[in-house]
This record gives structure tokens, C-alpha cells and sequence, in this order.
């Protein structure tokens, strides 16, 4: 009799299995769900707090929205955190909101002055972005964005001194435990391209030094999205994520154009594609300036945009 015994466990586990095939057998888009399911994801997705900057929110209830909405990073801005704290709450209490909640901070957005050629101003850029990380140190930040804040049209801005500049950041991240992400802004007159980013990137020298693209900014830059083929896995860490539309055109388009990914022309599926065959396993941080969406409800935002981040990763996958 003990021979011939079958458990209830293995019985039902075997029925299940059976069951399973005999569905996807004759429904292979239920297989092809199901393996879709499983699969492994490169990427990581985040929000950055300027797609629900308008609803002026606190800090906290950001971090809220995210956690709520199903992100498992939050890109915050600098200045948040400072009028968090200045209010009053704790960055050690946000560290471990963030923690029990299953969130990374993983980027923060800040707009010190450390690229100009005044020695006076930069000094005072170093100092701000010093304290910048520090907030961002206390609440578990891991880095922070470096853009050309300070100097977008001075035409004259050398790139190798631009490099120098930005080793010094990196090597102050080092003594703050925060890493500065070199980021081009489209509209900037040094920082627009991805060739010139890379280029601080590769002539600072620090084994640290990354960089920060973002899908809009590189069309408003006007580099070709071929370019993302280059781009290392240890170069990228995050990627600003969004789209935009076919009109304005180029020449005029602005940061409140953007539009949810998958809303726009910009080749997702091919920038994606590019990073995964480099071996990326990017965050993906969604950041959108778009009045609409700061008139919705953030949460719903929030949710639409994780659901279309997913998408356009879904379907990078699925292509050939």
C-alpha cells in the first residue's frame, strides 16, 4: 500500500501541470503571456519626480506615489529634499520610508554651477552640489545629475577643461559616496551630443565617470540614435526615459513637449535594443515636464507610466 501512495502535494502539482500544457497547447498566446511572464528584464524602473512635479507634492508623498504605482526607484529632485528637510522631517525617517517600501534612490536631479570658467561661480557650484549630496548621501541616493546647468549657450566652453571639472566632481562623489552622471541638455551649446558627453567621460580619467542620456534631449541635441550602439554598460546606469511627438519640430520643441514612451516617433525599440545588446541593466527613469499630466490625478501618472515603460521594453524583446 505504501508503495502505491501518492500525495495529495504531487497529485495536485501533476494535475496542474497537465492542466497548464493542455491550455497553452491549444492557446499559444496564453504560452507566449506565460513565457513573457518568466522572462528575465535587463532594466529597472524608476520615477523621476518632474513627471509629477506640478501637483507639488512633498517629498514624502512622492516617494508614496512611486512605491504605490509599482516603481522600484525614485529619482528625486535635490531641491525636494532640501525643503523636506528645511520643513522640518528627517531625511534618516525618508531613508528608511524608502527602504520599507522597497525603493532605491537612485538618481537625484540637481542644477549646481561646477562646468563654468568663473573660478568664484564654480567654487560655489562645488560647494552646492557638496551639499547636495550630502542630503542625498542621508537618504540612501546613489547619484546624482551633472548637467551643463550654469552654461548652456557660452560657445566657448572647452570640452578637456570641462573634463578636469567634471574628475573633480567625481572625485568629490568619491569623498560623499555619490556618483555624478554627466548629462547633455539639447538646447545646450557645449553639452548636446552624445559625442561630446562621452567625451568628458572618457578624457576625466575616473573609473566612475558615467553618463546620463535622455531620449528627448538627444533629438533636440541632433545626434543619431545609433549612437546608443557605443554606449557601455557601465557608461549608461540610468537613462532618462520619455518620447516625443512630431510636432514642434526640432528646432523648437521644449521639455514640456515630452510625451509618455510609446506616445511619440522616438525608435525606443531600437535605443533599447542597442543598450541590451551592450549588456545594459539600466534604470529606466521616466521624466516628463508636461502641464497635462501635472493636471491628472499623480498616481495615475505615475501607474500610466510604468505600464508604458514596460510596454516599450516588452516590445524591444519581442522584435527580431
Amino acid at each position: 500500500m505504501k508503495s502505491n501512495h501518492v500525495s495529495r502535494r504531487r497529485l495536485m502539482a501533476g494535475a496542474g501541470a497537465a492542466l497548464g500544457a493542455a491550455v497553452t497547447t491549444g492557446r499559444p498566446d496564453l504560452a507566449s503571456a506565460a513565457a513573457k511572464s518568466q522572462r528575465k528584464v535587463p532594466f529597472s524602473y524608476c520615477l523621476n519626480t518632474s513627471t509629477i512635479r506640478g501637483q507639488n507634492l512633498s517629498l514624502d508623498k512622492e516617494i508614496d506615489i512611486a512605491a504605490e504605482a509599482g516603481y522600484t526607484g525614485i529619482e528625486p529632485w535635490v531641491r525636494k529634499i532640501n525643503d523636506y528637510a528645511a520643513s522640518g522631517g528627517s531625511l534618516r525617517d525618508i531613508r528608511k520610508k524608502t527602504g520599507d517600501l522597497g525603493l532605491t534612490v537612485e538618481s537625484a536631479i540637481d542644477f549646481s554651477r561646477w562646468i563654468v570658467d568663473d573660478d568664484a561661480e564654480r567654487a560655489k557650484g562645488f560647494e552646492q552640489v557638496k551639499r547636495a549630496m550630502d542630503a542625498l548621501a542621508r537618504i540612501g541616493g546613489k547619484r546624482i545629475a551633472a548637467p551643463p546647468a550654469g552654461a548652456p549657450r557660452q560657445l566657448e566652453l572647452d570640452l578637456m577643461k570641462v573634463a578636469e571639472r567634471y574628475r573633480a566632481l567625481l572625485e568629490l562623489g568619491d569623498k560623499m559616496g555619490v556618483v555624478p552622471q554627466i548629462e547633455t541638455w539639447g538646447s545646450s551649446k557645449n553639452l548636446h551630443r552624445l559625442g561630446q558627453a562621452m567625451f568628458v567621460v572618457i578624457e576625466s580619467g575616473h573609473p566612475k565617470a558615467c553618463f546620463l542620456p535622455d531620449v528627448y534631449h538627444t533629438y533636440k541635441g541632433g545626434s543619431d540614435f545609433h549612437g546608443f550602439k557605443q554606449l557601455s554598460a557601465h557608461a549608461v546606469q540610468v537613462l532618462h526615459m520619455n518620447d516625443y511627438p512630431a510636432e514642434p519640430p526640432r528646432e523648437t520643441i521644449g521639455d514640456r513637449d515630452r510625451v509618455m514612451p510609446g506616445d511619440g516617433i522616438a525608435p525606443l525599440t531600437q535605443i533599447l535594443r542597442d543598450l541590451i545588446a551592450n549588456g545594459s541593466r539600466a534604470v529606466l527613469s521616466l521624466e516628463l515636464f508636461s502641464p497635462t499630466y501635472w493636471k491628472q490625478d499623480p498616481l495615475v501618472v505615475a501607474k500610466t507610466g510604468l505600464e508604458k515603460m514596460k510596454a516599450a521594453v516588452n516590445k524591444a524583446l519581442d522584435a527580431d
